[in-house]
Formats: C-alpha cells, structure tokens, sequence
C-alpha cells in the first residue's frame, strides 16, 4: 500500500461489538488507520496512550483515528477500559488479519500486523503511508505533519 492508492475496503467490529467499515467515512472524514501488533503490549500501550494523550492532534471533525489489531473484541475492550482510551479500537481477529493482509501489513508467520499507519482521505486514497517492523515505535510527528497536509 502506497500513497496515492485506493484504500482497501473493510467491515470489522469495534471493542464495543460495533460495526465499523471505512465506508462509514467516506466523504464525511479522513481517516487515520493505525495498525499495531497486539493489546496490551508495552511499545503498542505507549503508542495509542499518546494517542490518547493528545487526542485533538489525531481525531477531530476532520480526521477519525481507528487503531487496529489482530485482537478480539473482547480483549480491547478490557484494555481500553485500562487504559481510557475512548476513541474506537477495531478487531481483525476474524478471519485472522485480513485487514492487515489487504493493507499489506500482516506478518502471516507470526500472526499479526506489522506496525503499520496510513491517512486516507474523504475519497479513500491513501495520502500518507508507513510501516514498522516489530519491535520499532513510531514517529507521531509524521502523522501530525501528514493530517497537517491534507487539511491544507
């Protein structure tokens, strides 16, 4: 997946058991999906806690932030229960990763997503694409200064 491309569609469900698919946005919101290896774990916790921290910088009236792991529901509900985070956390738990798949992100060895963060606009192209191996945080500068583009 690369900068300019057709975001690829997808219908999951959120830590409430909601339904959440990228169409829901289309023409209303950007939005920034964020890929991430699995709940709980320390590197993904700090990342979606500055998320959280600083939620304004990622989600607002023009861009909707949707972290997304390998996770059940269930699982990212008690740790977004833990951890405050009040913005959605979608599941591709099941069929295991095809989001992450579609979005060229999955580690099919291992069983989950790569670190992996794409902007796609109201139209649903990708304006902003990056991936990190495991084991490697993120730089949510770049993130900022991406959404910072588009809304110019």
């Amino acid at each position: 997946m690369k900068v300019g491309d057709q975001a690829p569609e997808f219908a999951t469900k959120d830590q409430n058991n909601q339904d959440v698919s990228l169409a829901d946005f289309r023409g209303k919101q950007a939005v920034l999906l964020v890929f991430y290896p699995f709940a709980f774990s320390g590197i993904c916790t700090g990342e979606l806690c500055a998320v959280r921290d600083d939620i304004s910088a990622f989600q607002n009236d023009d861009v909707q932030v949707l972290p997304i792991s390998v996770d059940h529901p269930f699982a990212l509900k008690a740790w977004a229960q833990q951890e405050g985070y009040e913005f959605p956390l979608l599941s591709d738990f099941w069929p295991h990763g095809q989001i992450a798949e579609q979005y060229g992100v999955f580690e099919p060895q291992k069983g989950f997503a790569l670190r992996g963060t794409f902007l796609i606009d109201r139209d649903g192209i990708v304006r902003f694409a990056e991936v990190n191996g495991p084991g490697e945080a993120r730089d949510q500068s770049a993130w900022r200064d991406a959404m910072s583009a588009l809304a110019a």
